[in-house]
């Protein structure tokens, strides 16, 4: 493969759990490859570990395609999350940034994940109770992985659990890569800012004790408030970002387990091993979505060799970069017991996953409750016809059915 060779993305994946083979291909000898979006527009795609890890690590770049000159992810222009008709009330880079950043951090500390886990426990094994008593076989995607990262980022939220049911539409709108017309998408997220606006100012009225409320009645530490609109896009961005990524990791986790038995068993046998696991599981999904983009209006130097010019957009393949052979030993190996694992499924530097504390909370509590109350789970079909995601930003599965 040539560096003028121009390949379509994002590329399907061959199957649930195995990655495309150009992964491979590209790490090897086309480590900035030349891609075309479904827009039409070209990008330029990093898999290389060093590659990738530097360029989301940098500060200069931030997460917008807002800049002029920026590929077009989809072919039209909608209100999801690519969209570029307004800039976002929320800074994407330098100190503004940070300090929305330091915001919500501290809602997202080890200490406060060791108080709220017991309350996850509590809701994951509700969930197990509810989906014994409907019988099996069930799909673990619907009556587990979904519901219990939506009821976890609601209650931190503070958003009314008889609200919790509407976000999954509005989510996959807002993540839209092909799926939804821009009419959809516009109608949705017109619907999903109403209704935010309106929780923001009931909470404004009658602040709670939850995050949202602490955004409203707090500041940072220069004493500045965020804004109305920017409070409205950080509540539709914790809401999606704190149940869509999630959601499909568990469904995406317990598609790799109980693909080969002798990994769920492994567990079974050692659930010590479940951090461990949990880490090796993020380094090693095939399916993960579309990336990160970086903007890049500085020339950057890559570890690979050569530079990316000015006016370049930049697609992070974390994925690809995880299975990268001369960072990770026997890469393309799921190892329970990996560790160090210097995985990047999060990003990197000023501008990873603010959430990620809380992501591997549900994902260790997930996998201690499934062990120790259905030890016996298993696929209800082969791993070949779990059917993937199709249409959006992020990767996963349809529906996950097994039986117990």
């Amino acid at each position: 493969m040539t560096e003028r060779d121009l390949i379509d993305y994002p590329m399907p994946p061959v199957a649930a759990v195995e990655p495309p083979a150009e992964w491979e291909e590209l790490r090897q000898q086309c480590p900035v490859a030349h891609v075309r979006l479904p827009s039409g527009d070209q990008a330029a795609l990093l898999t290389r570990y060093d590659d990738v890890r530097q360029v989301l690590a940098d500060p200069r770049f931030g997460r917008t395609t807002q800049a002029e000159g920026a590929a077009r992810i989809s072919a039209e222009g909608s209100s999801g999350v690519f969209d570029r008709k307004e800039p976002s009330p929320i800074p994407q880079s330098g100190d503004g940034h940070q300090r929305w950043r330091r915001m919500l951090t501290k809602w997202f500390t080890t200490k406060r994940m060791a108080a709220l886990r017991p309350r996850i426990e509590a809701m994951a094994d509700q969930l197990v109770d509810d989906m014994i008593a409907s019988g099996q076989p069930a799909d673990l995607k619907a009556a587990f992985g979904y519901p219990l990262p939506v009821w976890v980022i609601c209650d931190l939220l503070g958003v009314p659990n008889d609200d919790r049911e509407h976000f999954s539409h509005w989510s996959d709108t807002f993540l839209s890569l092909s799926r939804y017309k821009p009419a959809e998408i516009d109608a949705a997220q017109a619907e999903f800012t109403a209704y935010m606006t309106e929780l923001v100012e009931a909470k404004r009225k009658q602040p709670g004790t939850d995050l949202l409320s602490d955004l409203i009645t707090g500041a940072d530490a220069a004493g500045e408030k965020l804004g109305a609109e920017a409070l409205v896009a950080t509540g539709k961005g914790l809401l999606i970002a704190g149940h869509e990524t999630t959601t499909n990791m568990i469904g995406k986790m317990m598609a790799m387990l109980l693909a080969d038995r002798t990994r769920w068993e492994q567990l079974v046998a050692d659930p010590t091993l479940v951090r461990t696991a949990v880490e090796e599981i993020l380094r090693y999904d095939a399916n993960p979505g579309f990336g990160l983009t970086r903007y890049l209006d500085e020339d950057v130097e890559v570890p690979s060799g050569g530079v990316l010019p000015a006016g370049t957009t930049a697609i992070c393949n974390m994925a690809a970069a995880n299975r990268d052979e001369s960072v990770f030993t026997d890469a393309a190996e799921l190892d329970l017991t990996r560790s160090p694992n210097l995985h990047i499924t999060f990003g990197a530097g000023p501008h990873s996953c603010v959430g990620q504390s809380l992501a591997r909370t549900e994902l260790q509590v997930v996998l201690e409750v499934l062990l120790r109350r259905l030890p016996t789970l298993a696929l209800a079909v082969p791993v070949g016809e779990l059917p993937p995601v199709e249409g959006l930003l992020v990767g996963g599965l349809r529906e996950v059915p097994v039986v117990w």
